[in-house]
């Protein structure tokens, strides 16, 4: 295939127009060159999107805080959770932990 054969093709005068050579750079340039490329814009949105997700989380977290904050408040409450989480007691009381044999790890289990 000559050159005079290739230059009289209508694609090869379509692909050699300065307007079409002219958009394709500007678009390859856009797409993956530029500080505002499509690239970037792609892995900005992911990681909206996930910041999004863990803002949902947080929210949840801190609404389930809140109604453990309000029920704390009752001071029969705050006795019950302290003797539950952190085995407080009051003076002259003895605690006891029972432990059953499905909760203790053996060393067949390690």
């Amino acid at each position: 295939m000559g050159l005079k054969r290739l230059k009289k093709n209508k694609w090869f005068a379509v692909l050699t127009n300065m307007y079409v050579l002219v958009l394709s750079v500007f678009l390859v340039w856009m797409i993956f060159f530029d500080t505002n490329s499509l690239l970037i814009h792609w892995e900005l949105k992911k990681e909206i999107k996930n910041l999004e997700k863990q803002q949902e989380f947080l929210k949840e977290e801190i609404s389930r805080d809140k109604k453990i904050i309000k029920k704390l408040t009752d001071p029969e409450e705050l006795e019950k959770f302290a003797r539950e989480h952190y085995y407080l007691k009051k003076k002259n009381e003895e605690i006891y932990l029972i432990e059953y044999e499905d909760s203790i790890k053996s060393k067949k289990d390690e």
